[in-house]
């Protein structure tokens, strides 16, 4: 049930490789950090050493004078090592959430980078899971985890440095419980380390399951497959739990193994202690320091141990977000220049460019979506394309923007191969508009800026009246106007008319419209077409008709079955042949006047 995880994962190499040179960016706060933490730290392990120094001075019945100066001291150093271990786990805080904001960063670049094929094949699922599952762990270490680890490491490291200065003979017996120590955190890790790669796969496996049925939820219910969906999220949630409920019990033997070990260690300190001080050897203050030493490990080691399975979780995830980015970012044609390899390619000027598919084939599984399909569109023609549903138009529009690689035959663009084409370079040649129109939240200005960041107040007022989409201006604060959840809510049909701005602000020259104007109601279908007519002016466009009013203003008209075209020409021409075409063109009219 565990689908493959195609979206990559980086090794435990590239991750620890990938982490440093984020790290690295900031040199200054990373050796602060590793200089303030450790000095706080050797400034609590005082503390002991001073209780150790007041119980000989009962002892032994020194001065007053000496226990003053010794509480003093251990006020001081208290002080001092808080103020210190403050500090520092505010410089690791920052540290590191500055690295993770870069990660961020890079792994949305490299996701919007790639070809929509090569996030589509993986499933929104997964990128998903791990900009958001995946990130939220990491930074649940960072806020608590890591600072707490990193201190715990430095109070063991320094607390074993401390008892073996009181009595080097302290050290076995603190030793005697590493052992087992070792062992349940070797079983751990070895055990955990797949449990929760897997728990991450099955996550991103349920999350594709919801996004798909929510997504899809009026078809869904339109073809009563409600039920059947709800299983399936049913049976993808609880082999996740499966793996939740595996981890737990994992982490419940380890931490009663733990507990074990602290006593056979606690046990063996006193009883050295209460050795050493019987022969002479320490006196009752060391005994107490060095039994004060090993029982403040016992919260460091069970932070560092206890806390290696956030840190497993976190790694699990931080290996997901590092995978995201070996994908790669595509370079600008200027940086590829300066470094030596190969240009983007040049195009000739012109109003729009050539589009030429020669043998295109491509298949879901086994089923053949679009067959040996040959199409050549010339620089500024306008095709539409029409067939039944299922003909392949919509793969057909995906194949020719580039985003499903063709399997069999060849896509150019201006004669330049389509897959020789950086993603960059490519999405600002051709734009895909499909019927999907998404509108983030945010003004309406930073809608239509999205594939137009430098687009001026001007320039996008004028898209506006080129397109005709006035009710723009009529919103309360016209561009500057919040829009998506929590703002303004549009209509589909002007979510829509947004999309054909960025489009005109985005200037391709190859533009795809994938049945763009077809959520658009009775009211709204003409105001839409006319602005997709204007959108198109001075561009090659392929449309995706979804009304056969679109296909009688086109240069030509394709008409599909089963992925074949077996009709091209003029809308004139196919109504002159008594074709598929003509009885498209028949059932249409007919319809148009049922609804008159």
């Amino acid at each position: 049930m565990n689908p493959p995880v195609l979206l990559p994962i980086a090794s435990t190499r590239e991750t620890v490789a990938g982490t440093w040179a984020l790290v690295r960016r900031r040199r200054l706060r990373l050796w602060s950090t590793l200089v303030v933490l450790p000095a706080g730290t050797a400034a609590g392990l005082l503390v002991p050493y001073l209780l150790g120094a007041m119980v000989d001075a009962v002892v032994e019945q020194l001065p007053v004078a000496r226990l003053v100066w010794l509480t003093g001291a251990l006020l001081v150093s208290g002080t001092i090592a808080i103020v210190l271990i403050w500090w520092g786990q505010r410089l690791l805080a920052r540290l590191a959430q500055t690295a993770l904001a870069d990660l961020r960063e890079e792994v949305f670049d490299a996701a919007v980078a790639q070809p929509a094929s090569v996030i589509e094949e993986a499933g929104t699922g997964d990128l998903v899971s791990r900009i958001s599952g995946d990130t939220d762990a990491v930074n649940t270490v960072i806020g608590g985890v890591l600072p707490a680890f990193l201190s715990a490491l430095f109070t063991v490291t320094l607390t074993l440095a401390g008892l073996g200065a009181v009595d080097w003979r302290f050290l076995p017996a603190v030793l005697l419980a590493t052992p087992l120590q070792w062992w349940a955190l070797r079983s751990f890790l070895r055990r955990s380390g797949p449990v929760y790669r897997s728990a991450r796969a099955a996550d991103a496996a349920r999350s594709q399951r919801i996004i798909e049925s929510v997504g899809g939820a009026q078809t869904v219910s339109a073809l009563r497959r409600t039920d059947e969906h709800i299983d399936d999220i049913a049976a993808a949630s609880e082999y996740s739990i499966g793996h939740d409920l595996a981890a737990m019990r994992l982490r419940t033997i380890f931490f009663g193994r733990l507990n074990i070990a602290e006593l056979i260690g606690l046990a063996a300190v006193l009883a050295t202690g209460f050795w050493l001080f019987d022969h002479g050897t320490v006196t009752l203050g060391a005994a107490t320091a060095a039994a004060i030493y090993f029982h403040n490990l016992f919260g460091p080691i069970g932070v560092l141990l206890a806390t290696v399975d956030d840190l497993q979780n976190a790694g699990a995830g931080l290996s997901r977000l590092i995978g995201v980015t070996m994908l790669g970012t595509a370079k600008p044609a200027a940086a590829q220049q300066q470094s030596g390899s190969e240009a983007e390619p040049e195009f000739p000027p012109g109003s729009g460019l050539a589009i030429s598919a020669r043998g295109v084939s491509f298949s879901y599984g086994h089923r053949v979506v679009v067959d040996d399909l040959t199409l050549q569109v010339d620089p500024g023609e306008r095709v539409a394309v029409i067939g039944a549903s299922g003909a392949g138009k919509s793969t057909l529009a995906k194949v020719l923007a580039g985003i499903h690689p063709a399997q069999a035959g060849s896509v150019t663009i201006g004669g330049v191969p389509i897959d020789g084409l950086s993603p960059v370079e490519l999405r600002t040649r051709v734009i895909l508009v499909s019927q999907e129109s998404h509108v983030f939240v945010g003004t309406v200005r930073e809608n239509l800026q999205l594939f137009a960041p430098s687009a001026t107040d001007g320039a996008i007022r004028l898209a506006i009246s080129r397109l005709d989409a006035g009710w723009v201006r009529d919103l309360p604060d016209g561009l500057d106007t919040v829009v998506g959840e929590g703002g303004v809510t549009l209509n589909a049909g002007q979510a829509q008319h947004l999309a054909l701005i960025r489009l005109v602000l985005a200037d391709p020259a190859v533009v795809i419209l994938d049945e763009a104007t077809a959520e658009a109601g009775t009211a709204q279908a003409a105001e839409l077409e006319r602005a997709a007519e204007q959108a198109l002016a001075g561009r090659t466009g392929v449309v995706i008709a979804h009304r056969l009013s679109q296909a009688q203003y086109a240069d030509r008209v394709v008409v599909m079955e089963a992925g074949r075209m077996v009709e091209i020409g003029s809308h004139d021409e196919l109504l002159a042949s008594d074709g598929s075409y003509a009885e498209f063109w028949s059932a249409w009219e007919r319809g148009r006047c049922r609804s008159r």
